[in-house]
């Protein structure tokens, strides 16, 4: 009865270790994979959390039901902020501003207009 006891404290005591330092382990994960901008990882990730899906359904490919995934990305064009890609099942995707919401980039020709692009010049 009382090695029973011992081994199960062990276990819990393991597990509040492991678990302790896997937070730990994923949090520095987190901040090396945001390039060490501390914080701006989570901040990035609830604003995926509240994403809406206005803009989902424009335009007759690409409608909500089809959704393959949403990702936000750095915009490296812009040299700053964020912007959510959406991809259809399709193969198509969607770009979005991720402060604003706007489309910024769209594989679908019927998004072109939207985005000031006529024959591949802007407009």
């Amino acid at each position: 009865m009382k090695s029973s006891v011992l081994v199960l404290i062990g276990i819990v005591a393991i597990l509040i270790v492991g678990g302790a330092f896997a937070f730990t382990f994923m949090d520095k994960i987190a901040d090396v994979a945001d390039g060490g901008d501390s914080g701006t990882f989570h901040k990035v990730a609830n604003k995926v959390d509240k994403i809406t899906s206005s803009d989902r359904s424009s335009g007759s490919s690409g409608s909500g039901s089809d959704i393959v995934s949403e990702i936000v990305k750095f915009n490296y064009q812009n040299g700053e902020g964020y912007y959510r890609e959406v991809t259809y099942k399709d193969g198509g995707f969607r770009q979005f501003d991720n402060a604003t919401g706007e489309m910024i980039g769209s594989s679908y020709d019927e998004d072109q207009e939207k985005l000031g692009v006529i024959n591949g010049s802007l407009e």
